[in-house]
């Protein structure tokens, strides 16, 4: 049994990440994973490929624990793994919640790699992984500077996990977006703390590169979008510092916190 696997499927880039591996590969199966089962439940009237939906909450170890069995009774063959849960919070590092910078490195990072380890056995020559990084993940990102953290570490184990892979021929790709129009920001800027995006790109553009990249390419990362590939290349020939004072120019601050 050939499937998919993909995480924070509910809603956003997750979802489009289903749509889209159902028009593009031969798949028995999605099995998808969120939280939410109403939104997972959904996704069957918008794909002809079958939905198994996962509500599981990847923060909760118990969790990692019900995919593992799952696995292990229906042996399946994973064509295809998605990691694309994740959130952020726009907040000074001072007034930010230590519980939600706990969860948001238990969910962008721990989560990510642990799903990953428990899936990997049953992914086999031809077999590919996206990870969903960040353009953060290049540069520290006042701020937003735990969720770039975490960002930054996905990438790097990206793609030390895609030279390790590659022996094996599975593809891995790390996947860093810009900002992209989701419910993302409805969580990460509650406080409406950006004063404007100076560019915002849709999910099933993101999504679409993502596959391209992974299928047509040896590429071990994808940044999507020409403005975000002429910051990538900026974040390669500025200084940090530099670009760490754009990024305060963004958010509604009226000076940098010493």
């Amino acid at each position: 049994m050939n499937i998919a696997i993909i995480t924070g499927a509910s809603s956003g880039m997750g979802k489009e990440f289903v749509i889209q591996a159902d028009a593009r590969y031969q798949l028995d199966e999605i099995w998808v994973i969120a939280r939410r089962t109403e939104r997972l439940l959904e996704l069957q009237d918008e794909v002809k490929t079958k939905i198994v939906p996962l509500s599981l909450d990847l923060t909760k170890t118990e969790s990692f624990e019900t995919l593992k069995q799952k696995l292990e009774e229906e042996n399946p063959n994973v064509k295809l793994f998605v990691n694309s849960s994740g959130f952020g919070k726009f907040a000074t590092f001072t007034e930010s919640n230590i519980e939600s910078n706990a969860n948001m490195c238990d969910l962008n990072l721990k989560a990510m790699i642990m799903a990953t380890q428990i899936v990997l056995p049953f992914i086999h020559e031809g077999g590919k992984i996206i990870e969903v990084g960040s353009l953060s993940s290049f540069e520290p990102v006042p701020h937003l500077s735990v969720y770039a953290a975490t960002k930054a570490a996905v990438l790097s184990f990206t793609r030390a996990l895609a030279h390790e892979l590659k022996p094996k021929k599975i593809r891995v790709l790390c996947l860093c977006p810009y900002w992209v129009k989701t419910e993302f920001f409805l969580r990460a800027d509650e406080k409406e703390k950006m004063k404007k995006f100076d560019a915002m790109y849709e999910a099933d553009f993101v999504v679409k590169v993502a596959y391209n990249a992974l299928d047509k390419t040896k590429k071990d990362y994808v940044v999507p979008g020409a403005y975000a590939k002429l910051l990538r290349a900026m974040a390669k020939i500025v200084s940090h510092k530099f670009m760490m004072r754009v990024m305060d120019v963004m958010f509604k601050f009226d000076k940098v916190e010493k």
